[in-house]
């Protein structure tokens, strides 16, 4: 499938772009190769292929859901403007 400058201009309205003139006749290129990728991709036999439920196989692991405090307050009030007793200054705000 290939693609036309008004089609290209109604596809870059959609996605909120504003292309110049210039930019148009690259983007005609670019995403006609795509459309004829994809064409090429539907013309693959997957009849006996099952769906995968994830493409990504990683187990994820579980830890304990303990609450703490991170153990490193000190470092992260190195960075406070102010801090008093473990804790950050901060001006007023309210009257």
């Amino acid at each position: 499938m290939s693609l036309n400058k008004s089609t290209v201009r109604a596809i870059a309205f959609l996605a909120r772009l504003d292309l110049s003139e210039e930019a148009i006749e690259p983007l005609i290129e670019e995403l006609s190769a795509i459309l004829q990728w994809t064409e090429k991709l539907q013309s693959v036999d997957t009849t006996n292929v099952e769906p995968m439920p994830c493409i990504n196989f990683v187990q994820s692991y579980w830890r304990e859901d303990a609450i703490n405090d991170g153990g490193y307050a000190e470092t992260v009030l190195t960075n406070a403007p102010e801090s008093a007793k473990g804790f950050f200054l901060v001006p007023k705000v309210v009257n």
